[in-house]
C-alpha cells in the first residue's frame, strides 16, 4: 500500500514482546491524517530509521527513556517534508529531520527538529552518517575513546552505521583498527571499501584465536556494540587503560534470562581495576548532543572529500518495517537500515 494525501497508516505498540518480537507486537492502523493545532505543522514522513534501541522501548522495564505506551505509535527518527506550518522557521516544502515514528504523519511543534532546507542532497543520509548513527560513533570514539595515533582500535558490528563510522574516523585519526563482523561479505566491505586493516569474521571457527592473531599489541580502544561471546574474546585482549565506550549490547536484546554460564561479573570487575580500564556507557544526544555543532561541521567534511564511505539499506513500504527490524536485531541488516514511506 502506497502513502495516501487523505489517510495515516502507523504502527501502533499493541503487546510488549517477550523475546524477539513477533506479528502480534506491532499493529497496522490507518486512521485520519492529524490536523496541526495553533503553533504546530504537519509532516510527511518519508524516510523511517530502524535502529537497535527501538527494542527497548517496546519493553516497560526501567530505562533510560520512558516505554512506548500500548496503542501509541511506534517511536523512530523521520526525514519529512513539512505540509504545512504555524511553526516559525519552517515552510511547506521544508525537509527536516523529526522524530516522527512508525506513520505516515506527525505533528510536531518545532522541538527537535532540524531544517535541511528545500533540496538537501541525500537527505536519508541525515538518519545515517549525518545523524544520530554518526554522532553516535564520532562522540563515542573522540570523546570517550579518547584515540591517539598508532593505538589499536577494535570495532564490533563493524559494518553496522555506527561501526563503520567508528573504524572511518579511527583511520583518520592514525589508529589500527581491526572490525568485527558477521560473514565473509560484510569482512569484505569492512577492508576493502572502509579501509580497516582487517576484520575478524564472529560467525567462523576460532573466531577468539583470530582476532588474538590480529592484535599482537593488544587492544587501546574497543568500541562496543555487541556484548556476549564477542565481548567474551575481546576482554583478555584489553591493554592496560584501555577505553570502551559501550554504546549498545545488540546480542542481549531480545534475552529473557541471564546467558547461561558462570557469572563472569568478578572477572570482568578483576579487569577493569588490574588494568586500570575505563568503560563508560553513553546515551548519545543526553551525553553529547550540545557537540552536534561540532560534528555535523566535521563530518559532513569527511564526507564530503570521501575520507568516510557510507552505505544504506533502502527498503520500500511502511508494512515492511516490522520485518526489518526484526531482521536488524537478528544481524542481517548490510548498512544502514531505513524505511522507504513514499518514493
Amino acid at each position: 500500500m502506497e502513502q495516501s494525501d487523505s489517510r495515516n497508516r502507523r504502527f501502533v505498540l499493541a503487546q510488549r514482546p517477550k523475546g524477539e518480537p513477533d506479528a502480534d507486537t506491532l499493529r497496522l492502523e490507518t486512521v485520519d491524517i492529524p490536523v496541526p493545532a495553533k503553533g504546530q505543522m504537519l509532516l510527511r514522513n518519508v524516510f523511517l530509521s530502524l535502529d537497535p534501541y527501538m527494542r527497548g522501548r517496546m519493553s516497560d522495564a526501567p530505562s533510560y527513556a520512558p516505554p512506548v505506551a500500548l496503542g501509541e505509535v511506534m517511536v523512530g527518527g523521520t526525514v519529512a517534508q513539512v505540509v504545512s506550518s504555524d511553526v516559525e522557521g519552517f515552510a511547506p516544502g521544508d525537509w527536516v529531520v523529526a522524530f516522527g515514528g512508525w506513520q505516515d504523519y506527525a505533528l510536531s511543534d518545532g522541538t527537535g527538529v532540524i531544517n535541511m532546507g528545500r533540496d538537501p542532497e541525500n537527505p536519508s543520509w541525515a538518519l545515517g552518517v549525518l545523524g544520530m548513527p554518526g554522532l553516535t560513533a564520532w562522540a563515542g570514539l573522540t570523546q570517550i575513546g579518547q584515540p591517539k595515533a598508532g593505538e589499536t582500535l577494535v570495532v564490533a558490528a563493524a559494518s553496522g552505521p555506527v561501526g563503520a563510522t567508528v573504524g572511518q574516523i579511527g583511520k583518520i585519526l592514525g589508529c589500527r583498527v581491526v572490525g568485527i563482523a558477521g560473514g565473509a561479505e560484510k569482512c569484505r566491505h569492512v577492508t576493502d571499501v572502509l579501509g580497516f586493516d582487517e576484520c575478524i569474521d564472529y560467525k567462523s571457527e576460532g573466531f577468539a584465536e583470530a582476532l588474538k592473531v590480529a592484535v599482537p599489541d593488544g587492544i587501546d580502544i574497543y568500541f562496543e556494540n555487541v556484548g556476549g561471546a564477542v565481548f567474551d574474546a575481546v576482554l583478555p585482549l584489553l591493554n592496560a587503560r584501555a577505553r570502551i565506550p559501550l554504546c549498545g549490547l545488540i546480542s542481549q536484546y531480545n534475552a529473557t534470562s541471564l546467558p547461561d554460564g558462570p557469572d563472569r561479573m568478578g572477572l570482568l570487575m578483576g579487569h577493569i581495576l588490574k588494568k586500570r580500564m575505563t568503560m563508560r556507557g553513553f546515551i548519545v544526544f543526553d551525553d553529547f548532543g550540545h557537540l552536534y555543532p561540532e560534528f555535523a561541521q566535521q563530518m559532513s567534511g569527511w564526507v564530503d572529500e570521501g575520507k568516510i564511505k557510507y552505505r544504506e539499506e533502502m527498503i520500500d513500504g511502511l508494512e515492511q518495517a516490522p520485518s526489518a527490524f526484526v531482521g536488524l536485531l537478528r544481524g542481517e541488516a548490510f548498512g544502514k537500515r531505513v524505511i522507504r514511506l513514499a518514493k
